[in-house]
């Protein structure tokens, strides 16, 4: 029997800073033991014997012992491990010991191309996760849902974790996009929690699932630099098909013969193709020749620029380091819609007391200046403003400002009638939105030394913004024009009132602490072989301060002046909301292949909250527990050699909604009044105020979800990776607004909960190491999700308007209604002719009553069912070529321009003072049978159409010079985003969020060249 010789060592990584927690073991053995918190262990080994060192991050050392005491080792970090390791919230666990529904996202999976938002890195790159927003804009409003949503009238966007810190739900004043007052270039990981078992220890706020965004941070080797430079070139994809001048002027001959007289339309037959003479009456008796394109009157070729530069280091040996700067210049495809962005982040991760203490602070400050430009005015005017009038007026007197009106003459005053000329909306009237934002955290993490394991983290966490916005008007149309009291002459003596229309300033406050305590131990040749219990207090509190000045013109002075309230007269608007808890969590480990997780949190929100501060409405608790088997572990499985890895996971939780404040308001049980108008009550002493609706017995939305899941790895390479899940979610409790009885006194809706959803899908990720030498690299990679969120309860209403509004006052098409999937459309059966054009008014009697009616519409879905994205890498030496597409299946769009543009008599305006552009409907775009959308004609279903869509969204092609820098690299590489879209969709852009698609800000094609320096 050979005798055994005890080794100690120390375990130390490259920059000499000992690790703690180093599983150290005897290979083909469960014999071992984890380093203290100095980095030192000590084992009996046999001369021979091989020991392997291993730590989360690290390559994996192994050394032959050859009978020394002493055996010190330092391990290299890995990168490829550090991207297995998933951000969990309060904590990190492998992603291999993962038990709840994750996803993890690294810098090698994120999209490449023109990225100005967080948020693109991201999009399609996670099955059962939709990222859609408003459209093309550089600040475009964001869309995000996991798996679906769970609420009704409450936020169906996940929580979003920077560094520790959860953001807001209330966006800075003028900022649409959160997420792109974060620069792309400091992200390092996205973990999305999808389960509740992962989500739970978010309690109150994890309903709709976690995103977790961990930035870049500081390094313990040598200093690293990085420089990176790209510019874009964007621009829009063709528009709808409106009339042009020619086809417009036969249009008006053939349906508005009496208006040709009237509003100066040219007489005589005109052909299709021939220019088309317009006559503009000017002081010099000029007669002008237009067929003006409005929509690109309004674009313009876009250009964008990114200039990052970060720099990690270990400064003095012993101060990992990290910090960057970045720039973005972004234009809008329309035109003034400009958004610039400056950032700095800095990273600085010490260690004190021996490396007890370990302290994290990071701290990112973010300015951005756009031009909010009145895109939607512009582009809906673009689409409907007559194409035989000039974008400018060549008359000598150049009134408003040299852009061409339709006017009247009413008296002493000019009326503009019919639509303010688009370009003239974008060129006279500016919105400077400014915001300066700071996130930053500082975490304090010590181990007791008296207690190998157990430690204490401490999370100091500050999202502050501070915004401003102004709105200023030129010689714009919204601006009145008059003439002096003597004197008629239209060309003579304009009174302008240009000047400030309105100002916000707003400061948001969200500041943030976390302390917990942790207990990790490692145990040998026992039944339990891990335990990680952790006890904690989480305590975050909101700040919402601002005021407004809304400006108005005195018809007296002829001056812009501010529109006071006397009741409230700096319009000072403050808001506090206040969320405190407690949770714990524990995962044991039981013979390195059964684990389990349990955690509990309690929530108390002020929403909530009444003079009884321990009101069981008040505080909500929401347990989860999960248990996965890592089936590659059990000994049947060791010679199965194509099985790399496989584990089952099952996992349930509760979560809840507490993001409510932008339906209830910030004190939803509370009796408040608020500063009203002349419609107000009075109430004695105090002027006039409205009462504000409360609800006493509002609670939290609860969410019950119920998960199974897999994870595995086949074959040589992990030639087929990847993970299958399938889940059911009930969600009760809902919050919806409902009709107030009679009597009530102060509004006719107020707030309960009423309702409940269930939600079913499942979702599958994949990923596949197609090919691999020495040469050549190629992988794809693809995600499917499938979601179906019923409404099964409305608390006996027969439905509640979810919006969506139509032509008419009242006229709204979306629902939710009790049997059928959320945010429904309420249509009614189109019936067509025999060569398949709609019969106006004609609709299915679906009831069979011989009569048509409301009873005759039915319930059909918006959302789409079916969501995929899929990628393909492909690297050859220094070659790099990737690819990009997401899509989705079904799900139906309204068409609100085939409604509001296709049929005859939108051309004319109820005042007759002026026409307006259509659908070409010569071609067939449009109708010309539909000769109004009056009445129920607009609950057609004939202007839903399928949403379905395959768009390509990147595709980058790189070089990387590998000896041009010593000690580094430069990637040169040109990217294409958007390049096309396959769909049947006959409107602008299937991919929108809100169902209905409107006056659609384009989203551009963009060619991008980059350049990137690392040394």
């Amino acid at each position: 029997m050979i005798a055994q010789n005890q080794v100690s060592g120390t375990v130390t990584e490259e920059s000499s800073l000992p690790l703690p927690g180093v599983n150290v073991i005897i290979k083909g053995t469960s014999q071992g033991t984890a380093t203290d918190f100095d980095g030192n262990y000590q084992l009996e080994a046999n001369e021979g014997d091989i020991i392997v060192f291993s730590y989360v991050g690290y390559l994996t050392k192994e050394v032959s012992y050859q009978g020394q005491s002493s055996l010190n080792v330092t391990l290299v970090e890995d990168a490829s491990q550090l991207d297995e390791v998933v951000i969990i919230g309060y904590g990190s666990v492998k992603k291999e010991d993962a038990t709840g529904s994750v996803s993890l996202v690294t810098t090698k999976d994120f999209n490449k191309g023109n990225i100005v938002s967080t948020d693109q890195l991201l999009n399609g790159k996670v099955g059962g996760l939709r990222i859609t927003n408003s459209g093309g804009q550089p600040d475009s409003s964001l869309n995000i849902r996991i798996r679906g949503g769970s609420s009704l009238s409450g936020r169906n966007d996940p929580l979003i974790v920077i560094d520790g810190v959860p953001l807001s739900n209330i966006n800075p004043a003028g900022v649409s996009n959160p997420l792109s007052l974060v620069n792309p270039n400091d992200v390092a990981s996205f973990s999305i929690l999808k389960d509740a078992s992962a989500t739970a220890i978010y309690g109150s706020r994890a309903s709709n699932g976690v995103i977790i965004i961990t930035t870049k941070k500081g390094t313990s080797g040598e200093a690293q630099f990085n420089f990176s430079t790209d510019v874009s070139i964007n621009s829009a994809k063709d528009g709808l098909d409106m009339f042009e001048s020619a086809e417009y002027v036969r249009f008006i001959q053939e349906y508005h013969p009496d208006l040709i007289e009237k509003l100066g339309v040219p007489l005589g037959s005109v052909q299709t193709n021939e220019p088309i003479s317009q006559i503009i009456d000017t002081p010099s008796g000029q007669r002008a020749v237009y067929n003006t394109d409005w929509r690109d009157a309004v674009l313009r070729t876009a250009f964008t620029s990114n200039t990052n530069f970060s720099a990690r280091a270990y400064l003095f040996d012993k101060l990992p380091f990290r910090a960057s700067i970045g720039y973005t210049n972004a234009e809008g495809v329309v035109k003034t819609d400009d958004y610039e962005r400056v950032t700095a982040s800095i990273n600085l991760s010490p260690t004190f007391f021996d490396d007890a203490l370990k302290v994290t602070a990071n701290a990112k400050a973010t300015y951005a200046d756009k031009n909010a430009a009145d895109v939607g005015g512009a582009l809906g005017g673009s689409l409907v403003f007559d194409p035989t009038k000039p974008v400018y007026n060549n008359a000598v007197d150049n009134r408003f400002g040299g852009y061409y009106f339709n006017t009247n003459v009413d008296g002493n005053n000019l009326i503009l009638d019919g639509q303010y000329n688009p370009l003239a909306l974008l060129e006279q009237r500016d919105r400077p939105e400014r915001t300066t934002r700071f996130l930053g955290n500082l975490e304090l993490d010590y181990s007791f030394g008296f207690l190998p394991g157990l430690r204490a983290v401490v999370n100091l966490g500050l999202d502050a913004s501070k915004s401003d916005k102004t709105e200023r008007f030129y010689n714009n149309a919204a601006a009145t024009y008059r003439f002096n009291s003597n004197n008629t002459d239209i060309n003579s003596n304009f009174v302008f009132n240009p000047g400030v229309n309105y100002r916000e300033n707003q400061t948001l406050t969200n500041t943030t602490l976390d302390a917990y305590a942790q207990y990790t131990k490692s145990f040998d040749n026992a039944f339990i072989s891990k335990l990680d219990a952790q006890l904690g207090y989480s305590y975050q509190n909101f700040k919402n301060d601002g005021n407004s000045e809304q400006y108005r013109y005195n018809e007296t002075t002829g001056l812009r002046e501010i529109n006071f309230n006397e009741e409230n007269p700096t319009n000072r608007y403050y808001n506090e909301m206040n969320l405190q808890s407690f949770f714990g969590r524990a995962n044991i480990d039981l013979l390195d292949r059964y684990l389990f997780t349990f955690s509990l949190r309690a929530d108390a929100s002020s929403l909530f909250v009444t003079d009884d501060p321990w009101d069981s409405n008040a505080w909500g608790f929401f347990p989860a527990a999960a248990f996965a088997w890592k089936v590659k572990s059990e000994k049947f499985m060791q010679n199965v050699d194509f099985i790399n890895d496989l584990k089952l996971r099952l996992g349930w939780g509760r979560t809840g909604q507490q993001d409510i404040s932008g339906v209830v308001g910030y004190y939803p049980n509370t009796p408040l009044f608020v500063a009203g108008g002349n419609s107000s009550q009075y109430l004695p002493g105090a002027g006039l105020y409205s009462a504000l609706p409360f609800n006493p017995d509002l609670t939290w939305e609860t969410t019950t979800t119920y998960n199974l899941g897999v994870d595995f790895a086949f074959f040589k390479n992990n030639f087929i990776s990847g993970s299958f899940d399938i889940y059911q979610k009930f969600t009760e409790d809902l919050l919806a607004r409902v009709t107030v009885p009679p009597g009530q006194g102060f509004s006719d809706t107020f707030v309960k909960n009423i309702g409940e959803i269930e939600g079913k899908g499942f979702e599958v990720n994949l990923n596949m190491n197609a090919y691999q030498t020495e040469n050549w690299n190629i992988s794809l990679n693809g995600n499917v999700g499938y979601v179906y969120n019923e409404v099964t309860d409305i608390g006996g209403q027969a439905n509640i308007n979810r919006g969506g509004s139509l032509r008419n006052t009242g006229a709204f098409l979306l629902s939710d209604v009790a049997g059928q999937q959320a945010q429904s459309a309420y249509v009614f059966k189109q019936v067509y002719d025999t060569s398949g054009n709609p019969i106006p008014g004609a609709f299915v009697d679906l009831n069979g009553d011989n009569i048509i009616n409301d009873s005759d519409r039915y319930y059909t879905q918006i959302t789409p069912n079916w969501t995929y994205g899929f990628g393909l890498n492909i690297n050859y030496k220094n070659w790099d070529l990737s690819s990009g597409f997401i899509g989705q299946i079904g799900g139906n769009l309204y068409n609100y321009n085939k409604l509001n543009y296709g049929f005859t008599d939108a051309v004319v305006p109820a005042n007759n003072n002026s026409i307006t552009n259509a659908l070409n409907f010569y071609d067939g775009a449009a109708n010309p049978a539909f000769e109004n959308v009056n009445g129920n004609i607009q609950f057609s279903d004939y202007f839903l159409e399928d949403a379905t869509f395959l768009r390509c969204n990147n595709i980058v092609l790189g070089y990387t010079f590998d000896k041009m820098i010593k000690n580094g690299n430069v990637r040169m590489y040109g990217a294409v985003s958007n390049p096309f879209i396959i769909t049947d969709y006959s409107g602008l852009d299937p991919e929108n969020p809100g169902g209905i698609e409107r006056d659609f800000y384009p989203r551009p094609t963009t060619f991008t060249l980059g350049i990137n320096f690392d040394f």
